[in-house]
């Protein structure tokens, strides 16, 4: 069981550079007072989100039996930092950078284009993946509808991704954001896999309106 990570004993600890923006210090606050965080550090893992895909697996064993993986969106690697330590062959994508990881194939490209989409393809050597899995947001430009819209175009296209290109029982596991999409693409979905669901981890923050679609075995 992936159990959370133990309490911050200096909860509550000081920001005490001044030049921070209110909206930095708050990060950071967040940041130093967060067991994730913490947690993630400790056992080596890119980032905290680690922890997300590790309770999904944990609830719908979606990385049991799985070979070829796309991350869609993959920076920092976190997610493919685990599938790659599981033996499994990835190809991840971001418009981002991403440092070298052993079984990993890193693409700084996009996703959404069809170079990004044939690098991808070419790089699986012909064959399909197994598991498509994106924990991607939109750069966020401060308001709310706009970064909830922007990042709703990147799971559409995510999912479309999915039901064009993953194999047959395949997984597909993605982050969504929760404002009405989430019911349109679990509709989207159910009709070309044996179960799908919604799914929000623990080391989810509670305050976040992310949520994650899993959809298993795909018919």
């Amino acid at each position: 069981m992936t159990a959370p990570p133990a309490k911050r004993p200096t909860k509550g600890q000081k920001i005490v550079n001044k030049r921070l923006k209110v909206s930095s210090k708050d990060w950071l606050r967040r940041q130093l007072d967060d067991p994730y965080v913490r947690a993630a550090q400790a056992k080596g893992y890119r980032a905290r989100a680690a922890f997300k895909l590790l309770e999904i697996d944990e609830k719908f064993k979606v990385l049991k039996g799985r070979q070829r993986v796309v991350d869609l969106g993959c920076a920092p690697g976190s997610w493919a930092q685990i599938c790659a330590k599981a033996g499994m062959k990835v190809v991840g994508i971001d418009v981002l950078p991403c440092a070298p990881l052993a079984g990993v194939v890193f693409l700084e490209m996009d996703f959404t284009t069809e170079e990004g989409l044939q690098a991808i393809l070419a790089n699986l050597g012909g064959q399909s993946p197994d598991f498509v899995m994106c924990d991607i947001a939109a750069n966020t430009v401060g308001h709310a509808s706009t970064d909830g819209l922007r990042t709703q175009q990147l799971s559409e296209l995510a999912v479309d991704f999915a039901l064009k290109y993953g194999a047959k029982g395949s997984h597909f596991v993605s982050k969504l954001f929760m404002n009405g999409y989430e019911n349109e693409a679990k509709k989207v979905l159910a009709p070309h896999y044996e179960r799908v669901q919604l799914f929000k981890p623990p080391s989810s923050r509670s305050e976040s309106r992310e949520t994650f679609i899993v959809a298993l075995n795909k018919k």
